[in-house]
């Protein structure tokens, strides 16, 4: 499996790209619905997924990160060099999603490793992230990975209840 970060193009996601992303991104309906972040995790279409990739993007510590095996996307990364708190010291993965046909194949667990090193190349000493409340799959996904809560929030941008994880790297 390879990382890429997603590029714009002359101010522009390059539209092959925003389709991949979005056929991932549908392909995980289930979790959509859980978090809200489209109106209608039945119809995720590319022009709302080109918006929240670009707001994430406006971040100046924030990556995209494409993950490819044998040519086909399966996975998709966002990061964020630093936490807009000043206290908070860690890196963060804000999502780590996995085309729903791979789940529970390895591919979530290589390339949250993948990640990690990238952190770890970078001089990190941990990685934390944010889970919904309303999602034990992933809390389950996360801690098998050897993540621990270390508090409960808000997220900044929506106000959901979450699991705050951290793991040394």
């Amino acid at each position: 499996m390879i990382l890429e970060p997603l590029v714009a193009v002359d101010g522009a996601l390059p539209g092959h790209l925003l389709t991949e992303v979005t056929g991932l991104y549908a392909s995980n309906r289930a979790f959509f619905a859980l978090s809200g972040d489209f109106p209608d995790p039945d119809d995720i279409r590319v022009e709302q997924v080109a918006k929240a990739l670009a707001d994430e993007l406006a971040h100046p510590d924030a990556e995209v990160l494409l993950a490819r095996s044998r040519g086909r996307l399966v996975g998709v990364v966002l990061t964020l060099a630093r936490h807009p708190d000043p206290t908070d010291p860690d890196p963060w993965i804000g999502l780590l999603m996995v085309d729903a046909d791979l789940h529970r194949t390895g591919v979530g667990r290589e390339l949250a490793a993948l990640v990690e090193e990238r952190f770890r190349a970078a001089g990190r000493d941990a990685v934390r992230l944010a889970v919904l409340e309303n999602n034990p799959k992933a809390l389950r996904f996360w801690t098998a990975l050897g993540y621990l809560v270390i508090g409960h929030r808000e997220d900044r941008a929506r106000h959901r209840p979450c699991a705050v994880l951290r793991k040394p790297l």
